[in-house]
Parts: C-alpha cells; structure tokens; sequence
C-alpha cells in the first residue's frame, strides 16, 4: 500500500516530504522501501511523480551530494530493483557519501498494470501522474490529454533535485532494458537548463532510436515495413508534443555525454536473456538479433554517422546476460555510472 505521508495535499503543493523522514531510522542508502518513497508534482502538470531516493534534504552531511544518479527501470516498472541496483553500483564505488540515488517510477493505472507491475512497488495511487505500460518509455503523455510528457517528467525531476540539493554538480541519467530505450530517446528532447552537466547511460535496451534510414541488417522497404523509421524506431512521424525537430533531436543527441552497457551473455535467447518480450517486429530486426549485437551495431553507427568526434563505445559486461542486479553493479560498469571522481 502507498505510504500516504507522501502524498502531495494541496495544489500549491510541488513537493512533499516529511518532518519524519530526517529522523526516519530505515537506512535509504540500503534498499528500496516506502520509508525511502518520495513524492513531487511538477509544475502544471497536475499530478504527482514518485520516485525512490537514497536521502532525504537535510539527512546528508554538510556539503550535501555533488553527483546524483537517477536509474530508470524497465518495462516490469521494476524501480525497486533497479533502485537497490543502483546503490549496490554506488556503494562498489565507495561514493555513498557523495552521490545521491534517485529511481523514478512512471506509474501505470492499477486496473491497467498487470503485465508491468513489480511486487514491492507501490501501486498508483489518486492524483499519480499515469502512463500505459509502453507510452512512458517514448515520451508519451501522463493520461488522456495530460499536459506532461514521460520526457518533461524526467526534465522536472532533475530541476527538483538540483532543487532540493543545491550541492549537485552532476546529474547521471541510466536506464537499463526499456528504461535505457526511454533514456536513450529522451536525450534528443532533454532540456535541463543547464544548471547542471548531465550525463547518460543507456543499457540493454531492446531498441534503439536511429535519426536516418541506416540500419545494420538488410531491410526490407518502407512499403514491407513502414514502422522501421518512425517514431520509436526512427524520427518519422515524429510526436509533435516532444517540441523538437528530428534535426534538433539528432544535433542535441550528438553532443550528449553518453555511455552505452551491453551484457555479454545477451546476445542469444537462452535463459535469463528475456527474449521472450524482446521486439522481434521487422522494425525491431533491422537493428539486429539481440541486444547485444544491436547495442554493438548502434555504437557502430554512432561512431561512424553520429558523432564521429565523440568515439563513443559499447561497454561490454561480462558473465551479464539481461539482469540489471548484474550489470549496473559491475564493476565494467563503474566509470560509466559514477564518472570521474570530482
């Protein structure tokens, strides 16, 4: 059940934490629990984002956190994991003591929710912001109507941590399976302001956001099939709520800072690759067959099409197949999850 003390009350209200939460004795730098579930609402979207967090203002030490790292779950809505992912990822590091960890939850209506619900995840509750179980993850909007995208969600959170914690010099973005598909299709549409230098991190993602008709696999033509280059595969028919061009998009993607995490092991449809939900539409394998191969062929291509001057590369964890518990954790994955010491 939601933990009610979290819930915004009022409309004026943008956040809400509780008085109990600097005294609260649950350890939120050890795993997810409803102690450690925040609430805030958005400025006019009219509903209110969850999100797990590793501390609470004023629970830190003097000069506060300078980096944060937000990790997105995936299609299961899986935050709590992905959560206790993330710290075990930061407490490997030895960076608890200066970075906050953050794990937003894109909630799904509970009627609606079956097949992307996780135990231990608070259900929605009245007044949550709500998406379908696909839309969150290509900057769809919050319910019928809503006036907030999945991708203006994530732009508020950052402001209300940097908000919150003014001691912020640098905010990771990391998604994992369909949290790295919304993360990698965000960056394009991202406007954080500038207040502070946002990175991003993309692993395992089924798909991929490609900005032209290049792809890795033989494909067959537009007319066979017309989904391969558009929105969420491509920037045809691109939403015109995300309010920027494909051109913006591709320009903004470009000069991002970007890592790219593939599990060694999820390269087949073995046991624990999850190639039973994995997209096998003709759209989907134009990238590749598995997602390793196809993280490989979008590194590829980024270097060569994308951002040559970037040289960005595919970290290849080893002994992971499609497990967030194992590859955020890694130690591969470190310098791109924590970055440089600061």
């Amino acid at each position: 059940m939601h933990n009610n003390r979290w819930l915004c009350l009022a409309a004026a209200c943008l956040s809400l934490w509780s008085a109990h939460a600097a005294a609260d004795p649950v350890d939120c730098t050890a795993s997810a629990s409803l102690d450690c579930y925040r609430s805030f609402q958005p400025t006019g979207a009219g509903g209110t984002l969850n999100y797990y967090a590793s501390l609470a203002p004023g629970a830190e030490a003097i000069a506060g956190p300078m980096k944060a790292l937000i990790a997105v779950h995936g299609h299961p809505r899986d935050a709590n994991k992905t959560f206790d992912a993330a710290l075990r990822a930061v407490r490997n590091a030895d960076a608890l003591g200066n970075t906050l960890v953050v794990a937003p939850v894109f909630q799904v209506a509970a009627d609606k929710a079956g097949k992307c619900s996780t135990p231990g995840v608070p259900a929605a509750q009245p007044g949550d912001l709500l998406w379908t179980c696909g839309s969150w993850l290509e900057g769809g909007r919050a319910g019928e109507g809503g006036r907030i995208t999945s991708f203006a969600a994530m732009d508020a959170l950052v402001t209300e941590l940097t908000q919150r914690w003014p001691s912020l010099r640098t905010v990771t973005i990391a998604g994992f399976s369909a949290g790295a598909q919304m993360v990698q299709h965000y960056i394009g549409f991202a406007q954080n302001g500038g207040a502070v230098a946002v990175r991003y991190v993309v692993a395992d993602p089924g798909t991929w956001l490609y900005f032209d008709p290049f792809r890795p696999q033989p494909t067959p033509d537009a007319t066979a099939c017309p989904a391969m280059n558009r929105w969420k595969y491509g920037t045809d028919d691109l939403p015109a709520h995300l309010g920027r061009s494909a051109a913006q998009a591709r320009r903004q993607y470009a000069e991002a800072d970007i890592s790219y995490l593939e599990g060694e092991l999820d390269s087949n449809d073995a046991r624990g690759t999850a190639y039973r939900v994995l997209d096998k539409s003709c759209a989907a394998a134009a990238q590749g067959p598995f997602r390793l191969q196809r993280g490989l062929a979008y590194a590829q291509y980024d270097r060569t099409l994308l951002a040559p001057a970037k040289r960005r590369e595919v970290v290849v964890v080893p002994g992971c197949a499609h497990d967030v518990a194992c590859v955020f954790p890694s130690e591969a994955a470190r310098a791109a999850l924590i970055g440089p010491p600061r």
